[in-house]
């Protein structure tokens, strides 16, 4: 089912919106921890928001569906630098609880998106990486802080449980998506076979790239590496 372009939009922003909301929500009555509330936002609103793609008629979607993450981003920078007070927000996607943060990691997600949405509108090349973006590098972290007491050699503060749960969660986040568009027969069959052989060597890939030493780019270096390693195979 497909919507007018203007509905569609309406749609993606209300869902991403209320994705960040509730979580948000959670986090300020205190029924989740500021870490885990800022882990489902960040591993949940990428595969909302692709999804709602498929409500848009045709490729002229992309450029109403690319305000919903514009604007929200926006609103990113705008906390971070101080001209907008929403500590439930700040309390939500930081580590540390200041506003700063928001002007690293979060906002190089958004910036992920806004570029994907406009140069790979339902191209596996841009949807993939965002999956592992979202259910990979989301799972990475809060697997572990549980379960991550063997730390990588190269890199202390990661761990080889949290690289386990990158690739398991981005692979899942991956084909949940591939699922719902060859449902929705937006890609052939064939399409979705060769789709589905690239999740687990580039969620290996990017869980390499993810496990790198240097704090808070993992949301810049991650969807930009494994586009590359794709760029590369389909097009090699």
């Amino acid at each position: 089912m497909t919507l007018p372009n203007p509905l569609a939009f309406v749609v993606t922003l209300a869902v991403a919106t209320a994705w960040m909301g509730f979580n948000e929500a959670l986090a300020r009555r205190g029924w989740i921890s500021p870490h885990t509330s800022r882990k489902l936002i960040h591993a949940g609103t990428g595969p909302l928001y692709v999804l709602t793609w498929l409500l848009y008629p045709d490729a002229s979607g992309r450029f109403w569906a690319v305000w919903a993450p514009l604007l929200l981003t926006l609103r990113i920078a705008a906390i971070g630098l101080g001209l907008i007070h929403a500590p439930a927000a700040v309390q939500a996607m930081s580590r540390s609880g200041r506003r700063e943060e928001l002007l690293r990691g979060p906002l190089f997600y958004g910036l992920a998106f806004i570029y994907f949405t406009l140069a790979h509108w339902r191209e596996w090349e841009g949807i993939l990486p965002l999956m592992l973006l979202c259910g990979g590098d989301g799972l990475a972290d809060l697997v572990g802080r549980r379960w991550g007491h063997r730390k990588l050699p190269w890199s202390p503060r990661k761990s080889w449980a949290g690289s386990l749960g990158f690739i398991l969660g981005g692979s899942a986040a991956a084909a949940l998506v591939l699922a719902v568009y060859t449902w929705a027969g937006a890609w052939t069959p064939t399409q979705a076979h060769t789709y589905a052989r690239l999740i687990l060597p580039t969620a290996l890939f990017g869980a390499v790239l993810e496990s790198a030493p240097w704090p808070e780019i993992d949301n810049l270096i991650v969807p930009a590496g494994t586009y590359a390693w794709l760029r590369w195979w389909l097009r090699g």
